[in-house]
């Protein structure tokens, strides 16, 4: 039997994504920004996704550059499928390629069942799991094309688990689940029927990172006593950090990452052990 090895090695002193475009929705704010310093940091030209507030990605953005990092914003509505081809077409055409995809972006409108309306469920879904799917639909054959990539979709503890009051947040972020395992299995198939799956490549990789209760600002409208009782189901007994989320996607996005795919990694403090 014959073993290959990889030219995957990383050049000693050379950060590990370097001459990479990353494209990272939501990614002006909490654990978004994170990531987004995380890949600038490892050479990454990171294209920062936000919806709304422009003063705020540009300061974001000013910061990287003034650490010598590199970075670009790009606006648009997840929820729009238009939208979703429009801004990946925009970072393609500014940065000349897009090698990495982290499907950051997402919302909560947190309601018992009984109270939920029909705009309340759909916004959600739109938002946080068709806009993973319009994201990475339209990235793939640029991929393809290219013959490497890797897609990142950001889930939750509560897709694994449910919640009370969030049946929209958790159904969103357990379909990125099966969302996740079809496109790592179409992106594998479609690059071999290109021709292009081989066995030293570093091919098209699609995960998931699913974090537990991390300290962001979406946290911050929890009462207290609430958060004390969070963290004492989770086994390391605090909150998560936005960091330790963008470490774990820096980690998958890494050409020596080549041969996981189609996987959900739980980063939750062991709370769903």
């Amino acid at each position: 039997m014959s073993v290959t090895t990889s030219p995957t090695k990383s050049t000693v002193g050379r950060p590990r994504l370097q001459g990479r475009v990353a494209f990272v929705t939501g990614g002006n704010r909490g654990i978004g920004a994170a990531i987004c310093h995380s890949l600038a940091e490892q050479g990454a030209d990171v294209a920062v996704g936000y919806s709304r507030d422009r003063e705020v990605a540009e300061a974001f953005v000013g910061k990287l550059t003034q650490e010598g990092l590199k970075g670009s914003i790009h606006q648009g509505n997840i929820g729009s499928a238009e939208d979703c081809r429009r801004t990946v077409n925009e970072v393609i055409e500014q940065h000349g390629r897009l090698d990495v995809l982290v499907n950051n972006a997402g919302i909560t409108i947190d309601k018992t069942v009984l109270k939920m309306n029909d705009e309340d469920w759909y916004k959600v879904i739109a938002v946080n799991l068709s806009g993973a799917f319009f994201m990475s639909q339209a990235v793939l054959p640029h991929m393809i094309e290219r013959g490497s990539g890797r897609i990142v979709n950001i889930s939750s503890i509560i897709g694994e688990m449910g919640n009370i009051g969030q049946a929209n947040y958790a159904a969103s972020k357990s379909g990125l689940f099966g969302l996740t395992k079809t496109f790592a299995r179409e992106a594998a198939f479609q690059l071999k029927r290109a021709g292009k799956l081989e066995e030293d490549g570093i091919g098209i990789t699609v995960n998931t990172v699913a974090p537990g209760f991390i300290a962001t600002e979406m946290l911050e409208g929890i009462p207290e006593k609430v958060l004390d009782g969070i963290k004492e189901r989770i086994p390391v007994g605090r909150l998560g950090r936005p960091d330790e989320i963008a470490r774990v996607i820096h980690f998958l996005v890494a050409d020596q990452s080549s041969f996981i795919t189609g996987a959900i990694w739980s980063v939750n403090g062991g709370m769903d052990m």
